[in-house]
């Protein structure tokens, strides 16, 4: 595997644990890292963990990392003595400013009464796009930081900045990418170099679609038993992909991930029979792959996001992202393939449309659909790289 091959699937991040006695991080040390990350579109759905404490889910899952959808993060862990501006700590208990900003999935705020973690005396900041963040935020990355702080035997305090490309929770992988760079900036300026396995059960530690950023292009996402076996890794693809987002709204959505995750997976009859049929799904996805069968890929990847949305439907209450115009963008789709187009539909926790193509195919698909859905925002996103570290 050549150089340029290598870190389009992010192996560039191997290396060795660093290990040692809890240590203080001197001014003089390489204590500052930048990196980037991009969010990843799944083609075979995570819906539903196993176990949250570890982030395993219930099924194994398959995506496209994308290009044009990205986050970059720098992580400064801080001498002792040094004071952050605007620091109030991960304790905050004020309005929760963007409270899923950091993932869609992570771990609950914790009360100050029962300080024993790091993060509950050690006073992190975190700004995003450009706002200081507090509350839930603050809190999720610090916990996260944490996981870091304690691997690389450091007690110190971290000023995260980051900055996105990414829609905020409008169901396009926010907390992919950014997790994915948070884990990526954090380790390396806490001095370890994690291969690309380790670096990916970390970031899932964040938020599960974290882990499958780690990598581009086509990613599986092996949901194991245990933090060992739940990893990504690299899927060898033949063809060469793209997605067009059909981004019918940019807002929040009105339900985390991590909620209606829940909710699915307590209240939902249907919910069962897609865990089920996903294994399947996924050995059917491999295979056209494997074949460079994009219609069979396509038809599969399609029938497991409705399968996945089907069963959030039939939850108590019924959790239901679609707007009238995601109706009108999945008819387009299915307009298209009747005049011959190989152009799959899929969808996440959210109101937008993404459609599965082939890169040589996607300035013709996304005019069709632009001719078909007029007014509406349609781009077009190729594979993209997996992280790296910038600075």
């Amino acid at each position: 595997m050549g150089e340029r091959e290598a870190l389009r699937r992010g192996e560039a991040m191997d290396g060795i644990e660093a290990k040692g006695p809890a240590r203080a991080i001197g001014r003089n040390a390489s204590n500052s890292a930048t990196a980037c990350a991009h969010a990843n579109i799944a083609l075979i759905k995570y819906w539903g963990k196993a176990d949250e404490g570890l982030v395993i889910p219930t099924t194994s899952s398959l995506s496209l990392t994308l290009d044009g959808l990205s986050t970059q993060t720098t992580v400064e862990f801080l001498d002792g003595d040094e004071t952050l501006a605007g620091g109030d700590g991960a304790r905050a208990d004020g309005d929760e400013v963007r409270a899923d900003a950091a993932g869609s999935d992570g771990s609950a705020t914790k009360s100050d009464a029962t300080p024993d973690t790091i993060s509950d005396t050690v006073p992190d900041t975190l700004t995003i796009d450009g706002v200081l963040q507090h509350g839930t935020s603050l809190a999720r990355v610090s916990r996260f930081l944490d996981l870091i702080r304690e691997r690389a035997g450091i007690a110190a305090p971290a000023r995260v900045t980051s900055r996105n490309t990414v829609p905020f929770g409008a169901g396009l992988a926010s907390s992919a990418s950014a997790f994915a760079a948070l884990a990526a900036a954090a380790s390396r300026a806490a001095g370890l170099e994690l291969s690309g396995r380790e670096l990916s059960r970390l970031a899932r530690r964040g938020s599960g679609s974290a882990c499958r950023s780690i990598y581009g292009g086509l990613v599986k996402w092996n949901a194991g038993h245990d933090d060992a076996t739940s990893y990504a890794q690299p899927v060898e693809c033949p063809m060469d992909l793209a997605i067009i987002v059909i981004l019918i709204s940019a807002k929040e959505k009105p339900m985390s991930s991590r909620e209606a995750m829940r909710l699915t997976m307590r209240t939902s009859p249907l919910y069962p029979a897609w865990v089920r049929a996903s294994a399947d799904d996924m050995t059917r996805a491999l295979a056209a792959v494997a074949a460079s069968n994009l219609d069979a890929l396509g038809e599969v990847v399609e029938a497991n996001a409705l399968g996945m949305h089907a069963s959030m439907m039939a939850a108590r209450p019924a959790v239901i992202y679609w707007l009238p115009q995601t109706i009108t963008a999945l008819s387009a789709v299915r307009d298209l393939r009747k005049h011959g187009y190989s152009a799959w539909s899929t969808m996440d926790a959210g109101a937008n449309v993404k459609v599965l193509t082939a890169a040589a195919d996607a300035e013709q698909v996304a005019s069709e659909l632009r001719d078909r859905l007029p007014g509406q925002t349609i781009e077009i996103h190729h594979t993209g790289s997996g992280v790296r570290v910038v600075e």
